[in-house]
C-alpha cells in the first residue's frame, strides 16, 4: 500500500518531474509505427522501483508518464495513450523483486504473457504459434531470469555483483513494460481503433520485432544500470 506522507509526496513530485524532464530526450521510432516511439524515460521506471519501492515507485511512474504524455513534447499524442501504464508495470515488477517478493513479480509477469496468447494476432495458436514465439521469446527469457536474479540478491552482496544485479532488474522491468505494451497493442480496440491496422499487419509487426526490440531493451537496461 502507498502511505502518502509529506516526505513521500515530495519524493513523488521530485522523481515525477525528473521523469518528465527525460521525456525531452529523443525516443526510438517503433518499427512500422512511425507515429509511436519507445521513450527513454520509460527505462527510468526501473530506477523508481528500486529507489521508491514497488508501490510508490509505480505511482510515481504513473504520475511521470501522465505528465510526459500530457505536456510538450508529446502534448497528448493519442498513439501513446494506450501504453501509458506500461512503465508502471516496470516499476512494480522491479520493486517487488528488489524487496524480495519475486514470486509475486513472477506471477504478474507470467499472467501478462499468458494473456497475450489469447489475443487475435496469435489466435488460433495452432496456426499462428510463430507470431507468439517471435513476440514472446525475449519476454519469457526475462521472466525466467527473475529466479536467478533473486538468487543473486540472496547469496551475494559485494560491489562486484551489484552491476549485474541491477542490469538484470532493469532488463526484466523493461521487458515487463514491453509485455504489457504488446498485450495492449494486440487488442482490436488499439490496433484497429487507434492505429487502423489489420490483424495481418499486426502479426507482421510482431514477427519482425525480434530483429529490433531485444537489443533496445538491453540498451535501456544498461542505461538504467548506469543511473
Amino acid at each position: 500500500m502507498i502511505h502518502l506522507t509529506s516526505k513521500s509526496i515530495a519524493l513523488v513530485a521530485i522523481f515525477a518531474a525528473l521523469y518528465y524532464s527525460l521525456s525531452w530526450l529523443p525516443g526510438i521510432p517503433v518499427v512500422g509505427l512511425g507515429n509511436l516511439t519507445i521513450e527513454f524515460e520509460a527505462s527510468f521506471a526501473s530506477v523508481l522501483g528500486i529507489i521508491l519501492g514497488p508501490y510508490l515507485g509505480s505511482f510515481t511512474a504513473l504520475v511521470g508518464t501522465i505528465l510526459a504524455w500530457t505536456l510538450p513534447p508529446s502534448s497528448g499524442n493519442p498513439y501513446g495513450l494506450p501504453f501509458i501504464i506500461a512503465p508502471v508495470i516496470n516499476a512494480l515488477i522491479v520493486g517487488l523483486i528488489y524487496i524480495r517478493r519475486w514470486r509475486e513479480a513472477f506471477v504478474i509477469f507470467a499472467v501478462m504473457i499468458f494473456a497475450f496468447l489469447f489475443t487475435p494476432p496469435v489466435s488460433p495458436i495452432n496456426d499462428f504459434y510463430y507470431v507468439a514465439v517471435a513476440a514472446l521469446f525475449d519476454k519469457i527469457i526475462a521472466l525466467l531470469l527473475i529466479i536467478p536474479t533473486a538468487k543473486i540478491q540472496e547469496k551475494y552482496s559485494s560491489l562486484k555483483t551489484l552491476p549485474l544485479f541491477f542490469f538484470l532488474l532493469a532488463f526484466i522491468g523493461n521487458q515487463a513494460d514491453s509485455t504489457l505494451g504488446s498485450l495492449v497493442f494486440a487488442t482490436p480496440i488499439v490496433y484497429r481503433g487507434v492505429f487502423v491496422l489489420s490483424v495481418d499487419e499486426v502479426r507482421f509487426l510482431f514477427v519482425v520485432s525480434p530483429f529490433f526490440y531485444p537489443a533496445i531493451r538491453i540498451i535501456q537496461a544498461v542505461i538504467a544500470t548506469i543511473v
